[in-house]
């Protein structure tokens, strides 16, 4: 094929897994009623953290923002990939592509640090809970969430530049639910041997670290835990720390296996399903996986849904 370059103004197709689907109207329909839960109930999240005074320490301002990150990383696929398939128009400038790319990558890396850091916070809690404030200060929480978003937003600015520098061949579909690298390298008329694996060095720099850290941090949690002499103290424990081993586990799976597993093991149509999974169906069950065996959450939602909801009673 010749070649065309990827220089401002050319388009890309996204053909995803709508255009593939045997169903395509229904999946859309899951699609959009994914999008409105993970909108609502991540909102309300951030909601109940930011106004609920007894929500405010560490471990919820930490869960605030993976609700943030999340509403973002889905709003930044799901609403295109809607309206594209309503529209019957799958186009994506090369700007558009760029753009979100650099999103995506941003969102993904800095989730990824944050379930680290929120780890730590859980060890600290159950472990050191003596000195569970100091440890866990504002400043050092700040620094966690300003890590995360720095790290990422480097890392996504890199990879991104690098990749859209190639020149692509005349088929411009991107058999993908969004712009990422793995697909968009497929394309590409020139060798990428050598950056796919500065790809996967990346993939495991950024995923196999943190997540070391998160085990670390989770067999000595479950050590402590096992050794708690009250029952009531040992169940809370367990169940803060298996929503999130449960959140972790959704979110690592799926990016382990786009972004470690070598390019021999993918499809299209499973690094598609891949993709739903981690940018369209975790971020609407990662609330409620958090909140709904969390009283105290949801303890929150009813005072602050009570408060601004419930109209008071007239003063007689």
């Amino acid at each position: 094929m010749e070649p065309w370059n990827s220089t401002l103004g050319t388009d890309f197709n996204l053909v995803g897994i709508l255009d593939d689907s045997g169903s395509p109207e229904l999946l859309c329909a899951t699609f959009t009623a994914l999008y409105m839960l993970a909108l609502i109930s991540n909102g309300l999240l951030i909601l109940v953290i930011t106004m609920d005074a007894r929500l405010h320490v560490p471990m919820y301002f930490l869960l605030g923002q993976l609700s943030l990150m999340d509403l973002l990383f889905t709003s930044v696929v799901t609403p295109k990939a809607v309206i594209d398939f309503l529209l019957r128009d799958n186009t994506i400038s090369f700007e558009g592509c760029s753009l979100q790319m650099f999103l995506a990558l941003t969102l993904g890396g800095a989730e990824d640090l944050l379930l680290a850091f929120m780890a730590y916070d859980r060890y600290v809690a159950i472990c050191h809970p003596l000195n569970y404030m100091i440890f866990m200060r504002p400043s050092i929480c700040w620094l966690m969430v300003a890590t995360s978003w720095i790290l990422a937003s480097l890392m996504a600015l890199g990879y991104t530049t690098y990749t859209m520098q190639y020149s692509y061949c005349k088929s411009r579909k991107i058999r993908h639910l969004l712009c990422e690298i793995p697909p968009l390298l497929k394309l590409a008329c020139a060798d990428t041997s050598k950056y796919e694996l500065m790809v996967y060095v990346m993939g495991v720099t950024f995923l196999i670290p943190p997540l070391a850290a998160i085990l670390a941090s989770y067999s000595l949690i479950l050590f402590t835990v096992l050794h708690m002499p009250s029952n009531e103290g040992r169940k809370k424990a367990l169940v803060t720390c298996s929503s999130h081993l449960t959140v972790v586990g959704m979110f690592y799976g799926a990016a382990t296996f786009m972004y470690v597993l070598p390019s021999s093991f993918h499809s299209p149509r499973q690094d598609n399903i891949i993709s739903v999974f981690y940018t369209i169906v975790t971020p609407a069950l990662n609330p409620l996986i958090y909140s709904l065996r969390n009283k105290e959450v949801t303890g929150a939602l009813i005072r602050v849904l009570g408060r601004y909801i419930v109209p008071a009673h007239p003063t007689l």
